[in-house]
């Protein structure tokens, strides 16, 4: 299992990648919303903004969050972790259940692209 300061890196690493993105990828990452990162076996959520294809103002806090984000990521520390680092396809991962990605319908259309 990893812990809460790997999965902080993992999301920091994610921001990064995006910043990086070019095309349709960094399209979908120039939304601004909320958004939220809910760690089920850490019994945590890391919360920030994607605003400009970067996750900004990344805190965590203990147990699910106080606000509904507009885009809400659900998954395992090492899920995390793995997907960022490439071990883990988010398609086959959302797919079996082992990631829950919810958002409004056009969010969703537009964060295809990512998938």
């Amino acid at each position: 299992m990893a812990d809460a300061e790997e999965c902080r890196e993992a999301l920091e690493q994610l921001s990064r990648n995006l910043a990086k993105a070019t095309g349709d990828v960094r399209k979908a990452a120039e939304l601004d919303r909320s958004l939220s990162c809910r760690i089920t076996d850490l019994d945590l959520t890391f919360t920030g903004r994607l605003r400009e294809g970067r996750i900004h103002d990344l805190k965590e806090a203990p147990g699910v969050p106080a606000e509904k984000a507009d885009l809400r990521l659900t998954m395992s520390s090492d899920d995390l972790v793995a997907l960022v680092g490439g071990r883990l396809n988010f398609a086959s991962a959302w797919a079996t259940g082992r990631v829950r990605l919810e958002a409004g319908f056009r969010d969703l259309l537009r964060l295809r692209t990512l998938l």
